[in-house]
């Protein structure tokens, strides 16, 4: 992989948006992530499957900020920002969806929004236009986040971040624990989020979602890439190797093309 301009300028038009290279990461004793790369483009899906464990939420964490590496280089639009704070990489353009939502359960939903436009960028996301997107959110507004489903949670969480006007949007096990009616539902609305000139890395255990979705895969296994390229590139045979390792491809291959790695469902 070609290494990004060291001086610090932005880079020429063909260039990656978001370039991760030879991440690793420490949780205390254990290696979270083991020297993984990757690079997205303006404009793409990109998705990154895997079982649990696999060190998914650990990559988006520290694109994210969360977590301190340990080794490895994030550049975003040109600029290392491996050491920048999160708050100031949601400035420059990364919003996050996290894992299990975390919403402030006692603030209403406008509140919850408002919160994510704290660091907003110009950009046409405002809160009124996450009320259009999600048609029920308008009338909802003063209602305490703790009343909503899991679903409607899980907009709001997407409203949170978009109000950000983020260039990358980060998106963190959407379909956990949500019935495949409200998956569906969630999920037909990146169209209208990718019009507006975002580019998407997403975070996905129902490997037919991310495949149905991506413009590009890549499958960690114990905190290491083991598969990378297109969706239309790759068999299934070769996402499952990839996604349980050799010696369990072919015992667990129907669990995985039928989406229930999902450990629970609600609506």
């Amino acid at each position: 992989m070609s290494n990004p301009p060291t001086n610090g300028e932005r880079p020429a038009d063909g260039a990656p948006l978001l370039d991760v290279s030879e991440l690793t990461v420490h949780h205390g004793q254990l290696r979270a992530l083991d020297r993984v790369s990757l690079r997205v483009f303006p404009g793409e899906v990109y998705a990154i499957i895997g079982a649990n464990g696999a060190g998914k939420s650990t990559l988006l964490r520290t694109i994210a900020g969360l977590h301190r590496p340990t080794g490895g280089v994030i550049w975003f639009d040109g600029q290392d920002v491996t050491k920048v704070r999160p708050e100031r990489r949601a400035a420059r353009g990364i919003a996050m969806v996290p894992e299990g939502r975390r919403l402030f359960e006692s603030l209403t939903v406008e509140e919850n929004l408002q919160v994510g436009a704290t660091y907003a960028r110009k950009g046409p996301w405002t809160i009124e236009r996450v009320y259009e997107m999600f048609g029920w959110m308008a009338e909802r507004r003063s209602q305490r986040t703790a009343q909503l489903s899991g679903g409607e949670q899980q907009a709001v969480a997407i409203g949170r971040a978009l109000v950000a006007n983020p260039r990358v949007l980060l998106l963190d096990e959407l379909s956990l624990g949500l019935a495949p009616v409200v998956v569906q539902r969630i999920y037909g609305m990146l169209p209208q989020i990718l019009a507006t000139g975002l580019t998407v890395l997403l975070v996905e255990q129902d490997v037919s979602q991310a495949l149905r979705v991506a413009s590009h895969l890549q499958c960690l296994l114990e905190g290491r890439t083991t598969l990378e390229g297109r969706p239309s590139d790759v068999t299934a045979e070769q996402v499952e190797a990839a996604y349980f390792g050799l010696a369990r491809a072919g015992q667990e291959s129907d669990s995985l093309w039928s989406g229930s790695t999902t450990s629970s469902r609600e609506s």
